[in-house]
């Protein structure tokens, strides 16, 4: 408190001797004094989820669909790999250990991009959006999640899965979400490598090294990965343009991103064929490769050729059909060994 304070009214004090600058300090400090009091702005905390719906929030904050989708290729190409029925529990400790190292990688780019999940319609619903977990609870998760993944699958499987799941992860959390994902619209072309590593993982699980059918699986994947994904972000392109992610659809014109998605497609469908004479591969895959690519190179078309033309169409449609593709391809990847008929 000040003693002998005199409150003199500021019309009265002359033009010429009025200081602006240090009345301003004396009102900050009287206000730090507690003498004029400053203007409460109400603050409403988020809710913390509780009980059942903080597990549900955790569950949702590594994104399981996707971890669902990349699970679809690890088991198939374990199969293949082991050229029969590989040992369950392996296949078990492998499905698990995978999940959680998606699922931490998941964790911590929902960490990473909250800032611009608040402006995406279709993200504004994710659990550190909605404040049903904190930073700190969703930063905690992440890191033991990955950790008891790297450990995991080291002690169960092998260390040479769990240091391809580790880069996995360091790359999809370094080099996509922080590096590339906000500076250049070629970020899904790259972000396709970490997504490609769980078919390294797998075939991994099982042999304890790699092989060109490794490599060539992995192939696969990081070449679906933009046709996949980019009709997708066609769909969403106001919300990634707002958020200020330089998505493809974002910064070029709708027929140069038709023609790129065609361009992958066919690129993809070609690297599917390579798997034929290293694995080798039977008449089961051999004919699904050749009949699903051609499905997927018409739908791709069937795009590009709506775009050209001007005709509205659902890009989505060829969202869900690259999942269905993916999904009946490595169905094959996994019944050809069991049920192997020769080409030749």
């Amino acid at each position: 408190m000040i003693s002998g304070l005199k409150l003199v009214p500021l019309k009265s004090i002359p033009a010429s001797t009025f200081d602006y600058g240090h009345v301003t300090v004396v009102v900050i400090w009287l206000r730090l004094e507690g003498m004029i009091p400053q203007a409460q702005t109400p603050v409403t905390a988020l809710p913390r989820a509780k009980g059942l719906a903080l597990a549900m929030a955790y569950f949702a904050l590594t994104k399981p669909r996707v971890i669902e989708l990349l699970l679809i290729t690890t088991i198939p190409v374990m199969i293949l790999a082991q050229r029969g029925i590989p040992d369950l529990w392996l296949v078990l400790a492998t499905f698990i250990g995978g999940a959680m190292s998606a699922g931490s990688a998941n964790a911590f780019n929902c960490i990473i991009d909250t800032d611009i999940d608040k402006i995406m319609g279709r993200t504004k619903n994710r659990p550190l959006v909605t404040g049903q977990l904190s930073s700190l609870q969703a930063k905690v998760f992440a890191t033991v999640l990955g950790v008891v993944s790297v450990l995991w699958l080291g002690f169960f499987v092998n260390w040479l899965s769990a240091g391809l799941a580790l880069t996995a992860e360091l790359f999809y959390i370094f080099i996509y979400t922080l590096l590339l994902k906000r500076r250049t619209s070629q970020n899904i072309v790259w972000g396709g490598a970490a997504g490609a590593m769980p078919v390294l993982i797998g075939f991994s699980a099982v042999t304890n090294s790699l092989s060109w059918s490794a490599a060539a699986l992995f192939l696969i994947i990081f070449l679906w990965t933009p046709p996949h994904y980019w009709p997708l972000s066609i769909k969403y392109k106001d919300d990634y343009q707002a958020a200020g992610v330089p998505m493809l659809p974002v910064v070029a014109n709708p027929n140069r991103v038709a023609l790129e998605i065609v361009i992958y497609s066919y690129a993809m469908v070609l690297s599917t064929f390579l798997l034929i004479p290293i694995a080798p591969m039977g008449l089961i895959y051999t004919a699904t490769a050749v009949l699903g690519g051609a499905w997927f190179v018409f739908e791709a078309h069937l795009l590009q050729n709506k775009t050209k033309a001007g005709i509205e169409n659902n890009p989505m449609r060829l969202f869900h059909i690259s999942i269905s593709y993916l999904t009946v391809l490595f169905i094959a990847i996994g019944v050809d060994p069991l049920l192997f008929v020769k080409l030749f």
